[in-house]
């Protein structure tokens, strides 16, 4: 599932825990990733806000949360080496797991599929990033 809006994914785990990433379209116009920061192990965070901080030789901010709860986990390999998230933005490059508060409700308003698709390359005309 994808929030447009903050350039980034969320998955739910069999676990229930929620892993969330950066889009490959953040990572294309951030560039290479060179730092990465999350947030600490059992810090609540709240949807739309700051689950990490990303930089890149041309960007710094927030990775923004697409759902509410507590940071269960941090990607150590990212960590050591943040350049994961540019080479691997979908699977190795996650940034954190969160316990969800209310899964069901956060991501009421994300996007799948087809809708994604459109919904980003809405959003790169508008960016003026079309026909790319």
């Amino acid at each position: 599932m994808y929030s447009v809006d903050n350039n980034v994914w969320v998955r739910q785990e069999a676990d229930g825990s929620a892993t969330i990433g950066l889009t490959a379209y953040a990572c294309s116009l951030a560039g290479q990733i060179v730092s990465y920061t999350p947030k600490k192990v059992g810090k609540s965070v709240k949807k739309d806000k700051s689950c990490a901080t990303v930089e890149s030789g041309k960007w710094v901010g927030p990775a923004k949360t697409p759902v509410a709860g507590e940071v269960a986990e941090t990607n150590e390999a990212v960590a050591a080496n943040p350049g994961l998230i540019n080479e691997d933005p979908y699977g190795e490059g996650w940034l954190v797991k969160i316990k969800a508060d209310d899964w069901d409700g956060d991501t009421s308003d994300l996007k799948t599929g087809a809708d994604a698709l459109a919904a980003f390359e809405a959003k790169m005309d508008a960016d003026g990033f079309g026909g790319c």
